[in-house]
């Protein structure tokens, strides 16, 4: 059973990154041209101040998850891994989704509640599933792969592209990486994540149908970035069995 279930997970895991790996289409480069034209307009000290709140935000979760960070489950079947990873990411979903449909039908001021509280769900669910896969998330370099994995799945396809780069080539990427969180280049991860974003939350803060749209905005983003980082683990944890054969 184990031995069809990696087979599986492997011509999964082939597609995944075929889909990663793709040239942006135009509508992908038309669209980061009209966002990129948008944020040309929008002074740069709003930038500056979205970026250090989204950065703090971030660094917030990721030193403060630390301490409360799961034991890695230890063991070598991948199909127990996985199955371990899919159960927190159907508890964060549902989670994610409720806290939208709150916070949706509050308005615009509790739309804005919702960015940090959304963040934390999320990153929450990735020390979970890391932990799923055996790592132990009070690693730098672990918390670092996490943020990776939160870039490719909330960023343009050009950048997708360079992400996945960097997951399938992480023992190597790894050395080169920063040795603190503070080096990292948050600006353009603000940009990208913003942008990706942007049309979900705002119609999010639309009174009335707010709940409906942030409850189904919620549980596809957060579904989306709990199988980008199942295959993700699932990446490593094929290059190592690899390795060891």
């Amino acid at each position: 059973m184990d031995q069809q279930y990696e087979s599986l997970a492997r011509k999964d895991l082939k597609v995944w990154l075929e889909k990663n790996h793709k040239s942006p289409s135009i509508i992908n480069r038309m669209t980061s041209g009209t966002q990129q034209s948008i944020n040309k307009i929008i002074p740069d000290k709003i930038h500056q101040a979205v970026t250090f709140a989204i950065e703090k935000m971030v660094k917030g979760v990721l030193l403060g998850n630390k301490f409360i960070a799961p034991n890695p489950f230890l063991s070598d079947q991948l199909r127990l891994k996985e199955f371990k990873a899919r159960k927190s990411v159907k508890i964060y979903t549902r989670t994610a989704s409720i806290e939208g449909a709150v916070t949706g039908a509050g308005g615009i001021l509790m739309g804005f509640a919702d960015l940090p509280a959304f963040l934390a769900i999320k990153m929450k669910m990735l020390f979970d599933i890391s932990a799923a896969f055996g790592h132990d998330t009070k690693d730098f370099k672990e918390r670092l792969f996490m943020l990776h994995i939160f870039k490719l799945t909330f960023s343009t396809q050009k950048t997708k592209n360079e992400t996945i780069g960097i997951l399938e080539n992480w023992d190597r990427y790894s050395s080169t990486l920063p040795d603190n969180l503070d080096d990292f280049n948050w600006r353009k991860f603000q940009l990208e994540y913003r942008d990706y974003m942007d049309l979900a939350k705002l119609a999010q803060m639309i009174p009335i149908i707010g709940a409906g749209i942030g409850a189904i905005a919620n549980y596809k983003l957060s579904k989306l970035l709990g199988k980008n980082a199942i295959l993700a683990y699932r990446l490593r944890c094929l290059q190592k069995i690899k390795k060891l054969h």
